[in-house]
C-alpha cells in the first residue's frame, strides 16, 4: 500500500541510527536470534561439561597452572592437540555470540573484548565448579584458561571485522532530509495562486 511504504533511504538510514538491523523491530529480531543461539550453545556446552563419565579412577582436581598441558605435551603432539582443541573449540563461539546478543555495532574494541572475556570466564568458572562434583569429571584450571583463550581468539578474529563492515555499510547511506515528513505519501504539487481581476 502506498500509505505504508517507507522511502528506501529512510530504511537504510535506520541502520546507522539503530545499529545493525535498520529499524528497531529488525534490530530486535537480530538480537533475539543471537540470544536464542547463545542459549542453545550454553545448553550444549553445559551438558558436555557436566555429563557423568564412566572411568576406572578419577584424579584429583588440577589447580596448578599449565600442569595438565605439560602432562599432555609429554604424551605427544597429537594428544596435546586433542586436549587443547577439546577445551578451546566448545567455548570459542561465545566470543561471537555474546556481542551478537548484545546488539552493539559501535563499541570500543577493548571494552567489548573485556566484557566478552569476563562473561565467558564467569560461565566457564561456574561450569568448572559444577563439574568438580560430577562423577568422572574433575576441576581443571588449564581447561578454564583454554576456554577463555578460545573466546578471545574467536572474538578478535570475527567481531571487529564484522562491526567495521556494518559501520561502513551504514555510513554510506545518506541521511534523510530533515524537513521532509515521514508520511510515506507522494509529495503534492502546489499551484501558485493568481489573482482574478474584478
Amino acid at each position: 500500500m502506498a500509505g505504508t511504504a517507507r522511502p528506501a533511504h529512510r530504511v537504510l538510514w535506520g541502520v546507522q541510527r539503530h545499529g545493525y538491523g535498520g529499524t528497531p523491530a529488525l534490530r530486535h529480531r537480530y538480537r533475539l536470534a543471537g540470544c536464542v543461539l547463545l542459549a542453545a550453545h550454553l545448553v550444549v556446552v553445559g551438558w558436555l561439561a557436566v555429563r557423568p563419565l564412566t572411568a576406572p579412577w578419577v584424579s584429583a582436581a588440577h589447580l596448578e597452572p599449565f600442569a595438565t598441558l605439560r602432562a599432555d605435551l609429554a604424551l605427544g603432539p597429537w594428544e596435546a592437540a586433542r586436549t587443547i582443541a577439546s577445551a578451546v573449540l566448545p567455548f570459542a563461539p561465545l566470543g561471537v555470540l555474546l556481542p551478537w546478543a548484545g546488539g552493539r555495532v559501535v563499541a570500543s574494541p577493548l571494552g567489548s573484548l573485556a566484557r566478552t572475556v569476563f562473561t565467558s570466564a564467569m560461565i566457564a568458572l561456574v561450569l568448572q565448579v559444577v563439574r568438580g562434583g560430577v562423577v568422572g569429571q574433575v576441576l581443571d584450571l588449564d581447561a578454564l584458561l583454554l576456554n577463555v583463550a578460545g573466546v578471545v581468539l574467536a572474538h578478535v578474529a570475527v567481531v571487529p571485522a564484522v562491526r567495521a563492515r556494518l559501520r561502513r555499510r551504514s555510513s554510506a547511506v545518506p541521511p534523510p532530509p530533515a524537513s521532509t515528513p515521514s508520511t510515506g505519501l507522494a509529495p503534492v504539487a502546489r499551484r501558485a495562486r493568481v489573482g482574478v481581476a474584478p
